[in-house]
């Protein structure tokens, strides 16, 4: 049987329901319906159904979804049942913070090693690991055999690390620096912008201020 590719939207959303369903979960319930996760999460129940029947769980009527089989399917979806390693390139305030960050295996990801080039932060220890020297990732990549890299470094320095990355066998790069990076089509590239992350909540905290001015001012002109 064909493996049924989830369209990404969805695969973007089954974070945030395999949050709501651990919450679900922990306190006690059993099933939970498409309703209950559309009203939490701001979305629409057909919606929700669509995403959930990808995961090849069924719901029942007047029931619901077993929450532990939506779980065990999410995760599976998003591969997440297979522990997976990855380095870190760049030892600076984001990479030590990634580092130090005990959350990523909830999602099936160990962070092995941290590498810099600066001399300074080389045997520093951030957590339960040491900053290796950069020049040393071709090595460890290929005896430890890690395929997915995070890139925390200065945009000006990202597409040197991402060309080294490629070159040691690196297949997936999730990137940090605030910078479009040119990779070959064979590896998987996938940037976190926090500048864009802030705009929207920026932009969302101005049209909120308006809503709530403009209704005061109306309420203000019935109270005259």
């Amino acid at each position: 049987m064909a493996e049924v590719r989830i369209p990404l939207p969805s695969i973007r959303r089954f974070p945030s329901y395999l949050r709501i369903l651990m919450q679900k979960k922990d306190a006690g319930d059993r099933d939970i319906s498409a309703t209950l996760l559309a009203h939490e999460l701001g979305l629409t129940a057909i919606q929700v159904r669509k995403d959930l029947a990808s995961t090849g769980v069924e719901g029942k009527p007047k029931v619901g979804f077993s929450i532990e089989e939506l779980i065990v399917a999410i995760t599976h979806s998003l591969g997440w049942d297979n522990a997976a390693e990855a380095l870190i390139i760049g030892a600076g305030n984001l990479g030590s913070a990634l580092a130090a960050y005990n959350g990523f295996s909830a999602y099936g990801l160990s962070i092995a090693a941290i590498f810099d080039k600066d001399p300074g932060k080389i045997g520093k220890r951030i957590g339960h690991l040491t900053v290796l020297p950069v020049d040393t990732v071709n090595q460890y990549i290929k005896s430890h055999r890690v395929t997915i890299a995070v890139l925390a470094v200065p945009a000006n320095q990202a597409q040197a690390a991402a060309d080294m990355l490629v070159k040691c066998g690196i297949r997936g790069i999730w990137n940090f620096a605030p910078v479009n990076l040119r990779v070959p089509e064979d590896v998987v590239m996938q940037r976190t912008d926090l500048a864009a992350s802030f705009a929207v909540l920026s932009v969302m905290l101005q049209r909120k201020y308006r809503e709530e001015t403009e209704g005061e001012e109306s309420d203000s002109a019935y109270n005259c």
